[in-house]
């Protein structure tokens, strides 16, 4: 026989372009009006009962981040009385930029809502029968938000730079008749089509196919396509009902719409996104009842409780019916890189507990699909939350190696291993094409040891959700031969059987890093200082406002702590904290952190001095988890600093620097050319080189601005040495500075050198004002050690890397992330820095002409990227680093601590012993609070922070009756070895880097 499968494939994309008008054979216009709403969105209310303007299909609408009310009416004619009838509202969408456009929210006259509008779904149900004459009246919350172009410089994303422009022209606005059988038939070709171009071509099966869509051609009349629609769906029956071979791959669909929480939106028009999405899918779940739907972020549903509460009433019902699915135990879907220890904890503490509080809901599983990477520390704090699985997509788009594993056990710094999956869909906004689905059975890396896999269903990223076409696709595929089978199943239920099917998978140690986004850890620095300031302000409030509730009759701000925490933890989703989201949000970010900053300071200010009684004294609050100069930490007490810090000129230019334990020498450039440890008699910098170095590197990726810095920025670099000025600051027996000031392109620079008599550091303020575009400036630190691994620190602990590239994947990690410290260390000696608000760093090893060796750590200040916010960090900032010399691990737990939590003196009159003191450096608080639950106990949270085993003594500073070893919730947990009682305080006995909470009952 004569092959003409091409023939048959190429006239079925031809037919179905004439048989997709044939779902809608009959139409009639509707009568269109207009609002818009001057200025942010109103109140449904005001939206509905606003005076209307009349429009029509054509108009031009919607100024940038602009709302219109539209009100669509229409009568249903007579001859279509019986049949299903639909309105078709096209508010000028784009079918290819779901979610990043126009969209719009449909309500009824009495102002319940109906369902989202976007480019993929159109579609109001009228009524199914339709009664002739039926009155059809609707209104459309209109949200025009602009079409950000990708990758170019643009003022859309910033309100007041936006203009006022209409963005869209208004499309059909049409009562329509809905041909079920018609819609049905292009389901059928579209899946069979799809799945025919999957199949190799020489099984019968894919012949099989052909024929039968070649029939199914042949019945349908181009002229009445709906007149044949039935015929033509009955010639396809038979290749739709052969079943699914027995080892077909299993595929667990999971509605979804990963609605990014901000990123080319602003924070209030995802409150509007969340709405539009959740009163789809409730819809959808109305119609579908094998449909299943799951959505994170308990921030998003608690956004929908606040500002949407019709919406969340159906979301509420959905939910206790079981098929809307509360997913990742989380307050948002954030970046797992940067934020802190108990900032990553309290984001599955504030999850969690929403969505048992709100639901009865407990989550096993942490829900991360487009988060980028994640850090060691991780499994522990999911382990500790009460949860065992995790899933993710992102890493299938690292650059240079592909992961092994779809299915595997990741081992975290502690030892704690959590059951991963990442979805061989290889995306998280699967529309359920036989293509997709074909892709995830052959991509599947456990074929043999494991049948299973996930797919996350639905538009995501800027919503929409999942659609009734991927619904009839799936149905279809649920048991197809040479399909894998498609079944809606909860997220859970998946985990459970995949784990039981794969009880023993491979292990992946250590980080899930993302060779990609590796930028995302400098960008827009005033977001990540806000951050991290935030982080340790929140610290405090509740260290002092405990300390104060128990020792006084102060008032502990729970609901007050609570909020602010909130803001924080929403602010670490992974658009907002990585720096990738348009202007508007960040500047509205930093105006928060302001804010946040105020209160909680005001929070520390009243609890400190209900502690310290009078407003006058000489005692200074050490909020560190160390000891500082006599001060206690967690306490206040008078300080006992040191002295003999001198400034003396240097012959040729520049100053030496001194105290009893370090010697700096800083040349005319300003640069430091000798930092030694008079203790241990050592020089910190190789010969010859100089530290304090600001260098700026040409920084285009190839794409993704915000998000990316590839390996080539290094091939040019510019050495910032150039001085305006160099001058001693200041010289005392207790501080030592310099000052030095430098300009380059439109930029200037100035340094505080400083050298306390309290500490062998070199301190680092850095302040720039920046104006560039496109470039990358770093502040170089070059070491005098031998060592092929080095530590960061990450939640409650650190891990290594190594200093070399022997492989893809060392090679890889040119850009990483630390929290307060890198240490780097041969035996016997090593070198801390530390930092109050950095995260990214590049470190790169070399080996000297005399045979030494030099491994220089880089961090990261500051990105000039154009998209999406043009003016990425333009405008002043201050950095703060310090560089031990002499330094072990504890040391430098201990510097990073100390530089984020300096010691401050509100002048109170008394000291103040602290609630909780422990006895081992090495086990450092990382949060001392009152429990969650009103209830008055004190909650104390300790890590082993060094990486061995820690024995240590925690002594409460209070009477207690007793206490509980519990999880991140507060909860108790079965008893354990961890901790026992001894005379008047509490024995802990430490895993390396083991997190252990204890609740003490007053």
């Amino acid at each position: 026989m004569h092959d003409d499968r091409r023939l048959i494939e190429g006239r079925l994309g031809r037919v179905l372009d004439r048989v997709r008008p044939a779902v809608y054979p009959e139409s009639t216009p509707m009568r269109v009006s207009i609002w818009e709403a001057p200025g942010e969105p109103v109140p449904i209310a005001e939206g509905l009962a606003a005076p209307r303007t009349p429009t029509a299909p054509g108009a031009r609408w919607g100024a940038p981040w602009g709302t219109s009310w539209l009100t669509v009416e229409g009568t249903v004619p007579a001859e279509w009385a019986g049949r299903t009838v639909e309105a078709i509202i096209d508010l000028g969408f784009d079918a290819n930029q779901t979610g990043f456009q126009c969209e719009g929210l449909v309500y009824r006259p009495d102002g319940s809502p109906v369902k989202g509008l976007h480019p993929r779904n159109q579609w109001v149900r009228v009524a199914a029968p339709a009664r002739g004459g039926e009155q059809v009246l609707l209104h459309v919350e209109a949200a025009s938000n602009p079409i950000i172009p990708f990758f170019g410089p643009t003022g859309l994303g910033e309100l007041e730079t936006a203009g006022t422009e209409p963005q869209y022209r208004l499309g059909r606005m049409d009562l329509v008749v809905f041909d079920e059988e018609v819609w049905q038939l292009v389901q059928d070709l579209e899946v069979l089509g799809e799945l025919m171009h999957e199949m190799p071509e020489d099984p019968a099966r894919r012949y099989d196919i052909v024929r039968a869509i070649e029939r199914a051609l042949d019945a349908i009349d181009l002229q009445n396509v709906n007149a044949g629609a039935s015929a033509a769906r009955a010639c396809l029956a038979g290749v739709l009902a052969q079943p699914a071979i027995a080892s077909a791959h299993l595929i667990s669909a999971v509605g979804h719409a990963h609605i990014d929480t901000a990123w080319l939106w602003p924070l209030r028009e995802t409150v509007r996104k969340v709405a539009r999405t959740t009163a789809n899918m409730t819809a959808l779940l109305d119609a579908e009842p094998d449909f299943i739907y799951t959505m994170s972020q308990a921030a998003q549903y608690d956004f929908l409780k606040q500002h949407r509460p019709e919406v969340y009433a159906r979301v509420k019902a959905a939910v206790a019916d079981g098929r809307f699915v509360p997913a990742g135990g989380m307050w948002v879907e954030s970046d797992t890189n940067m934020p802190g220890s108990e900032a990553m904890a309290r984001q599955f503490v504030h999850g969690k507990r929403f969505f048992l509080e709100e639901f009865g809901i407990e989550n096993e599983e942490a829900w991360l699909p487009d988060t980028f990477g994640f850090a060691a520390g991780l499994p522990q704090i999911i382990k500790a939350a009460g949860s065992k699985w995790l899933l993710t997509q992102k890493i299938s788009w690292s650059q240079t190696n592909t992961f092994p594993h779809h299915t595997f056990l990741w081992e975290g710094i502690d030892g704690t291993r959590i059951f991963t999956h990442f979805p061989p869909v290889d995306t998280y906004n699967c529309s359920m094409q036989a293509r997709e689905i074909a892709y995830a059975a052959k991509n599947f890396k456990e074929k043999g040891r494991a049948t299973r896999s996930l797919a996350p269903t639905g538009w995501g990223d800027g919503g929409g959700g999942t659609t009734r076409e991927m619904i009839a696709r799936a149905a279809r595929m649920r048991d197809l031969e040479g399909s894998p089978k498609v079944a809606w199943e909860r997220p859970a239920d998946f985990f459970a059987k995949a784990q039981a099917e794969y009880p023993n998978p491979a292990v992946w140690v250590g980080e899930l890093y993302l060779e990609l986004h590796r930028a995302t850890l400098t960008s827009q620095a005033k977001t990540k200082q806000g951050n991290r300031r935030s982080e340790h302000l929140l610290r405090e409030a509740e260290l002092w406002a405990a300390t104060a509730a128990v020792r006084t009759d102060y008032e502990y701000p729970a609901a007050d702590l609570d909020r602010l925490w909130k803001t924080v933890l929403l602010h670490q989703f992974h658009d907002i904290l990585p720096g990738s989201s348009i202007a508007w949000v960040h500047r509205e970010a930093e105006r928060t952190y302001t804010r946040v900053a105020a209160e909680l300071s005001a929070v520390i200010e009243r609890a400190q001095w209900a502690l310290g009684g009078e407003r006058s004294g000489p005692h200074v609050f050490n909020p560190a988890p160390h000891a500082w100069n006599g001060i206690p930490a967690g306490g206040a007490g008078p300080a006992a600093p040191g002295r003999d810090c001198t400034v003396t000129e240097r012959s040729g230019g520049g100053f030496w620097l001194a105290n009893t334990r370090t010697r700096v020498e800083v040349d005319a450039r300003g640069l430091v050319v000798s930092l030694y440890d008079l203790e241990q008699q050592r020089e910190t910098l190789p010969p010859g080189a100089a530290a304090n170095l600001l260098q700026l590197h040409q920084d285009y990726p190839n794409s993704w601005d915000a998000w990316d810095v590839d390996q080539f920025y290094r091939n040019t670099v510019t050495d910032l040495t150039d001085v305006d000025f160099l001058v001693a600051e200041t010289d005392s027996p207790t501080e030592a500075a310099i000052r030095v000031g430098r300009s380059f392109g439109s930029s200037t620079v100035e340094q505080l050198l400083t050298l306390r008599a309290d500490t062998g550091a070199l301190e680092i303020t850095t302040m720039v004002d920046w104006y560039e575009t496109e470039k990358f400036l770093k502040l170089a630190f070059p070491l005098d050690i031998h060592a092929d691994r080095y530590a960061s620190e990450t939640q409650f602990g650190h891990l290594y890397r190594p200093t070399h590239t022997n492989t893809s994947w060392e090679y890889a990690k040119f850009e990483a992330c630390n929290h307060r410290f890198i240490h780097v260390a041969e035996p016997g000696w090593g070198a801390a820095l530390v930092n109050d608000a950095t995260y990214g760093h590049d470190l790169t090893r070399t080996v000297r002409p005399d045979g030494g060796t030099t491994i220089t750590v880089r961090a990261s200040l500051l990105r000039a990227p154009r998209f999406p916010d043009p003016h990425t960090d333009h405008g002043a900032h201050q950095f703060r680093h310090a560089l031990l010399p002499g330094a072990s691990i504890t040391d430098a737990v201990r510097a990073g601590y100390r530089i984020n939590l300096p010691p401050v003196t509100p002048g109170v009159a008394e000291p103040v012993a602290p609630l909780f003191s422990v006895d081992n450096d090495d086990v450092v608080t990382s949060a001392v609070k009152l429990a969650d639950d009103g209830s008055g106990d004190v909650v104390v949270r300790l890590y082993e922070a060094a990486g061995g085993r820690a024995t240590a003594v925690l002594t409460p500073g209070f009477a207690f009756t007793g206490y509980r070893c519990c999880d991140l919730l507060e909860r108790p947990l079965p008893e354990e070895m961890t901790a026992e009682s001894t005379d008047g305080g509490i024995r802990l006995r430490l895993r390396p880097f083991q997190l252990v909470t204890l609740r003490f009952s007053r």
